[in-house]
């Protein structure tokens, strides 16, 4: 007889499938907490954690608090007091609504609940274990919710130990922290990470929470932006195009308050800074868009970050709109100077008719030219113009005056033209290399051309030099004459926390004074005259971006990052004894063929190919 095969799953393997979902790291137990807090109505909420939430993420608000039976109720899953029908998931003006945050966190960790309403006179304290409850006991304690949740992932062994290094899994508290405090500037917030206090933040207004969290430069450094419409209400700041970092991550959008990513709007923003920002910098802005809750879904994904709106075109127009009208107020468009620092003082005195002598024309005649003696066509005498002159120099006469050996390669400074420079099958000794576009390195070999990306094969050459370094912990340092002071947010500074000894083996000496702060004292040998606030920038946007989309091992992530980093750039132009070096160095490599990135370093053209070619011309 066949037996049934489809069963039931108990609530606790259930919630910790949903658990799987909605907590996928401590950041995330951090958030649903949070948001739990600012839904009760507090005005004083305290996040503490411990190893960045491993062994204690506790939070502690001042909220409305809960009876003895709402605080059992609220461990069990889908239970809620935002909906109760599904009409009601179209008018969510909460920040939690789905009743699963808490009964996903108590299945995966020992979870211990107080909370007392205004009206009782003891609180009630719930103990409970892997969904399993332990305790409920009365308790005297202040009103509101005090939450502590230990030793996350303590019964999923597994999951723990996908948990990132403390550093790591601090930056994503952090950056939490940050979009649930950001638009709630009404409600003071604190954070205390291992009995250090990182923020402690007073209600106030929008700019004064922001400049709260990123520091003081930025009250000079934003803008209002403010668009009312029918359907939809903007407010919020941008920063000023000088101030773009080379980083991510002070990129805000909310809608009602709640943090969202949305690649469409991030676009109108970029739009509308157009041709203002530095290359390869980010934009900064913390934007709130203020709707109807049924013009929009926010129940598209677990932790809700996604939305969709029933007309995203009409939102992008209204918010590029916004923020071009704050550019335009704010003077923000680069203004063309026209005052010259070596400019040409002209006296009108001089230029005048009436002060001038008036000279008569003079007029040289060749009487002994004869318009019908015919003479040799190759010879000419000096001073005469000969009739195919006009068109050797057509490119002068027309603007453009740069000689015709020079017209493919478009430098000032270009070598002379690859057909001088060719000798037989091979170029001459005197100089075996051409740099074309200062970009890449052009040289013969017996079977044809050979064509080098001087930027990648740099990178190759790097990223296996600091692979090597950082194996064998060997340093090499230059040590800065005056070292530089570099400010970052506060999820970059925990990026360069993260990585900074592997830093200091590849010459970086770089010491934190405060939270966000650092000093520079050395920098890799070959770094002169970088800019290394910029560079280090661009280090940590390329770092994350690597650890995110490729998953790459820290090791090889940062020798990667650096490389790319530090190689020699396209348009930078180079001498014929470092293309030199720079080619016996690249053969050199394990891997000369491709780049740390999968990017082919190397083209060649065959000479039967090349011969191909002209024969096809013909």
């Amino acid at each position: 007889m066949l037996t049934d095969i489809i069963k039931l799953l108990p609530d606790s393997v259930a919630n910790q499938i949903a658990a799987g979902e909605v907590i996928q790291r401590p950041a995330s137990a951090v958030k649903e907490l949070l948001e739990n807090a600012l839904d009760a109505g507090a005005t004083q909420i305290e996040l503490i954690v411990k190893d960045a939430g491993k062994t204690l993420i506790q939070v502690i608000d001042n909220g409305c608090g809960m009876s003895e039976t709402d605080a059992r109720m609220s461990f069990e899953r889908h239970a809620t007091s935002k909906i109760q029908k599904a009409d009601d998931l179209f008018a969510i003006r909460t920040m939690g609504f789905r009743g699963e945050a808490l009964a996903s966190i108590a299945a995966i960790a020992q979870v211990e609940l107080k909370s007392k309403r205004n009206e009782d006179e003891l609180g009630t304290q719930i103990n409970i274990e892997g969904s399993v409850v332990k305790s409920q006991t009365p308790v005297a304690m202040k009103d509101g919710t005090q939450i502590a949740v230990k030793n996350l992932f303590f019964n999923v062994p597994a999951r723990r130990n996908f948990l990132k290094s403390n550093p790591a899994e601090m930056r994503h508290i952090v950056e939490e922290f940050h979009r649930v405090s950001l638009m709630h500037p009404e409600v003071s917030f604190s954070l205390v990470s291992n009995d250090k206090q990182i923020f402690h933040l007073n209600a106030g207004n929008l700019k004064q929470r922001i400049v709260g969290l990123f520091g003081n430069a930025y009250n000079e450094r934003l803008l209002p932006v403010s668009q009312q419409a029918d359907t939809v209400n903007i407010k919020g700041f941008i920063g000023k195009a000088v101030y773009a970092k080379k980083t991510r991550g002070e990129q805000y959008f909310f809608v009602n308050e709640r943090y969202i990513r949305h690649p469409y709007l991030h676009h109108a923003i970029e739009n509308a800074f157009q041709e203002l920002l530095p290359k390869d910098s980010f934009p900064t802005y913390f934007i709130n868009i203020q709707v109807d809750p049924s013009e929009i879904d926010i129940n598209i994904h677990p932790t809700k970050t996604e939305v969709n709106f029933q007309d995203t075109k009409l939102i992008y127009a209204i918010l590029h709109a916004a923020v071009k009208k704050t550019i335009g107020q704010h003077n923000l468009a680069p203004l063309i100077d026209f005052d010259e620092p070596n400019e040409t003082k002209i006296d009108f005195g001089e230029i005048s008719r009436a002060n001038r002598p008036v000279n008569p024309p003079s007029i040289s005649v060749d009487h002994s030219f004869n318009p019908f003696h015919q003479t040799d066509s190759h010879s000419f005498k000096p001073g005469t113009a000969r009739a195919d002159q006009g068109n050797e120099n057509w490119r002068i006469l027309y603007g453009d005056e740069q000689p015709e050996d020079q017209i493919f390669n478009n430098q000032p400074d270009s070598q002379t033209s690859i057909i001088k420079q060719t000798e037989d099958d091979d170029f001459s000794s005197s100089n075996r290399f051409l740099q074309l576009r200062k970009s890449y390195i052009i040289t013969a070999i017996r079977s044809g051309l050979m064509v080098i990306d001087q930027h990648l094969a740099h990178s190759r050459i790097l990223y296996e030099k600091y692979l090597k370094q950082l194996e064998r912990g060997m340093q090499g340092s230059q040590q800065e004459l005056f070292p530089q002071q570099i400010r970052l947010n506060s999820e970059d500074a925990a990026v360069l926390l993260e990585i900074i000894q592997e830093l200091a083996i590849l010459g970086y000496q770089i010491n934190p004074i405060s939270s966000n702060t650092f000093v520079v004292n050395g920098t890799p040998d070959g770094l002169k005259d970088k800019d290394i606030q910029e560079l280090i920038e661009l280090m940590i946007e390329q770092y994350k971006r690597n650890a995110l989309d490729l998953q790459l091992q820290k090791k090889l992530n940062i020798a990667r990052t650096m490389a790319s980093q530090t190689a020699v750039k396209y348009g930078q132009s180079l001498s014929e004894q470092e293309m030199t070096s720079l080619i016996d160095q690249l053969f050199a490599c394990q891997v000369p063929e491709v780049s740390p990135d999968g990017h082919k370093i190397i083209v060649t053209l065959p000479l039967d190919q090349l011969q191909q070619l002209f024969k096809q011309t013909l």
